[in-house]
C-alpha cells in the first residue's frame, strides 16, 4: 500500500514555510527532517511521530492515542504511528507533529 499523499499534503500546508524542513522518502512513504533529524512523516494512511522517549512513546500507545510504529515486527522506540482517521483538522495534525518537531530541534544538527 503506498502512504497516503493526503496526508503529506496536509504536513506541507502547515509546514511549508519551516526553516530547517526537508523531506526524504524512507519507509515506504515520506519522513520530514529537521536539519538532518527526523522528525515525523507519513507511512501508508498514518502518521509516524518522533516522540524521542520511549516511555513518552508508551504513554501515548498505552492511553489509546497513537499505535506503536512497527513496520518489521519489532516497534521502533520512541516512535508512534497516528491513523489518519484521528486527524480531521489542522490542529490535530500541528498537535502531533509539534511534538516531533520540537524533538528534533533539540538535537544537534547532522
Amino acid at each position: 500500500m503506498p502512504y497516503d499523499k493526503d496526508i503529506e499534503q496536509n504536513i506541507e500546508a502547515i509546514y511549508a514555510a519551516e526553516e530547517g524542513l526537508t523531506s526524504k522518502h524512507m519507509f515506504g512513504g515520506v519522513c520530514y527532517l529537521y536539519r538532518g533529524n527526523m522528525a515525523f512523516g507519513v507511512y501508508k494512511d498514518n502518521v509516524i511521530v518522533r516522540l524521542g522517549s520511549h516511555n513518552e512513546a508508551t504513554r501515548q500507545i498505552d492511553s489509546g492515542q497513537a499505535l506503536p510504529f512497527d513496520i518489521t515486527g519489532k516497534a521502533m522506540k520512541g516512535w508512534v504511528m497516528i491513523p489518519k482517521a484521528q486527524l480531521t483538522a489542522p490542529q490535530d495534525y500541528r498537535q502531533w507533529l509539534d511534538r516531533g518537531l520540537r524533538f528534533a530541534k533539540s538535537l544537534p544538527p547532522k
